[in-house]
């Protein structure tokens, strides 16, 4: 499995589908805890899997369960919580919840699957720490930041 990760903050929304189309997604997971943000327009909840099926041929999923949790998120949102410190209890976190054996179990017989958050880059984001945490349970995910 190709394992696709993408941020949509500070792109276009004809930059994002067509990112999309071009890497083939067949599944686009979305790991936030809320998909109805402002940030971006076309990336709420419901809009945005009207859009993926009907510009891409790509089905969506919102996976809350994969996604930090309000009390990690926010006070890393706030300052008071360093990346270090964020990344030392999402990872358990995740573990606890044997995350990437319910990712593969759920998404597995893919081919091209995209993990969906907000940060721009995936040094300081979850999607790239939960993409490792899958690899690592299967060898044969590659990883690919978009």
């Amino acid at each position: 499995m190709k394992l696709y990760t993408m941020g949509f903050t500070q792109k276009s929304a004809e930059r994002f589908f067509s990112l999309i189309r071009q890497h083939e997604i067949q599944m686009l997971v979305d790991i936030r805890l809320n998909n109805r943000s402002q940030l971006a327009g076309f990336t709420k909840g419901e809009d945005l899997a009207y859009f993926l099926r009907e510009l891409c041929g790509c089905q969506y999923s919102h996976r809350e369960d994969f996604a930090p949790t309000k009390a990690i998120l926010d006070p890393y949102k706030k300052g008071t919580l360093s990346w270090d410190g964020y990344v030392s209890q999402y990872i358990p976190l995740m573990e606890q919840h044997n995350a990437a054996e319910r990712f593969l179990r759920d998404y597995g017989s893919l081919d091209r699957v995209l993990l969906l958050c907000s940060e721009p880059t995936p040094e300081r984001c979850h999607r790239r720490l939960l993409a490792e945490l899958i690899a690592k349970a299967s060898p044969e995910v590659e990883i690919i930041h978009i």
